[in-house]
């Protein structure tokens, strides 16, 4: 009675069985939901019992054990807060917020050893993976996958599509720990193609400065571009480069609009000289309306030492980043990486007509992108075309 409950509630305790939302789990492991009328021989959440063994084990000083917990709940009595909580454990004050939000009963609050039986009890790996278990999700992961898009694409595309379906939510870190882990003989070849980068496992990052150094040529640094071409504040400005082919032999322009993200490819059958290149890309340019003509920013290459002609041509400034700076070409180096996916690297470029050019922008262009808030750059390029 000191404690607020009910003697029956206090007899169940005692007794060791656990409450559920629709029914009780017994000691020896006998589930009963009353809702479905069910009874079987497993927890409802199909795990282990915690068994001393395993409750008094301490996997690692980063996670909380049971005197963490102890302490969690002795200074929450007292009124502390989170973040005294979090400095006097050492730990981050999110871990702190997650752990009593997690384990914490609506009418008892937080116990300690309650906390820490529950934390044991989802503790075993590996878990029941949702997407095996939901066939409409594992459909809309393959459509996805099929299209080109990225996990990480599919997982936020998936919110927009089914708003009030909580079924359908994955994060894309499950969708590509399922890939990687199906990347086993046979399917190693599928998962190559479905993942844009064409891995079947994790690799460290390159560092930048292994990058190749680039041709220095006489140029308008990116230092003198204006504020508004640098915040995206205002349409018209592209990032430009070139992906190149076996041998340095062939190649594709690639020129993408630094606020919508909006791709156009540049067919350089023949060559790319600085001449070829000049002329392919005022030719593209001026497809566009004056107001979508505003400068392009390139990097280091010779293809581009006729940029003062094209500048005249197309009444475009053109930028070229400092060496060694990729990152100033942000958007367009993103897009290169995507270009791998339909010209890999070693292949002969020249095959590729302007029509299978246009039919890759057109794909890239539907791709909902994350900077867009899941816009497509085909949607924002229309939209900006309309207002205009």
């Amino acid at each position: 009675m000191k404690l607020g409950i009910h003697s029956t509630t206090a007899q169940e305790w005692d007794a060791g069985i656990h409450r559920t939302k629709n029914g009780r789990i017994y000691p020896n492991g006998r589930a009963v939901d009353y809702n479905k009328g069910m009874t079987s021989r497993t927890n409802a959440s199909g795990s282990p019992r915690a068994t001393l063994q395993r409750l008094e084990r301490v996997i690692d000083s980063r996670y909380l054990c049971l005197a963490d917990r102890e302490v969690i709940h002795d200074m929450l009595s007292k009124g502390a807060s989170l973040r005294a909580i979090a400095t006097t454990l050492q730990k981050n004050v999110s871990s702190i917020s997650r752990e009593i939000k997690r384990n914490s009963s609506p009418v008892s609050g937080y116990r300690p050893y309650g906390a820490h039986r529950s934390s044991v009890v989802r503790r075993p790996r590996p878990k029941p993976s949702k997407i095996q278990h939901c066939p409409r999700l594992k459909s809309f992961i393959k459509d996805g996958l099929r299209k080109r898009w990225s996990p990480e694409q599919i997982s936020n595309k998936m919110v927009l599509e089914f708003p009030d379906d909580q079924d359908m939510r994955v994060c894309h870190e499950t969708i590509y720990q399922a890939l990687y882990f199906q990347s086993r003989g046979e399917l190693r070849r599928e998962v190559s193609t479905a993942l844009r980068r064409g891995r079947t496992r994790r690799i460290t990052r390159k560092n930048p400065e292994e990058r190749t150094s680039r041709f220095r040529d006489p140029m308008i640094n990116i230092s003198e571009r204006p504020a508004e071409i640098e915040d995206r504040a205002v349409p018209g400005h592209y990032e430009g480069d070139l992906i190149m082919g076996a041998s340095n032999q062939s190649a594709i322009g690639t020129l993408v609009e630094r606020s919508t993200r909006y791709v156009m490819l540049v067919h350089l059958p023949g060559d790319h000289t600085a001449e070829t290149v000049r002329d392919a890309l005022i030719k593209t340019m001026m497809t566009l309306p004056a107001h979508l003509r505003g400068s392009l920013t390139w990097d280091q290459g010779v293809e581009m030492a006729k940029h003062k002609a094209f500048s005249i041509a197309t009444d475009m400034d053109v930028y070229f980043c400092d060496p060694h700076s990729p990152w100033q070409r942000g958007s367009n180096e993103n897009t290169n990486g995507l270009l791998r996916q339909y010209f890999p690297k070693g292949t002969d470029l020249s095959i590729y007509s302007p029509e299978d050019l246009e039919h890759v922008a057109q794909e890239l262009n539907a791709r909902p992108r994350k900077t867009l808030d899941w816009s497509t750059p085909a949607e924002r390029m229309r939209d900006l075309l309309l207002n205009t």
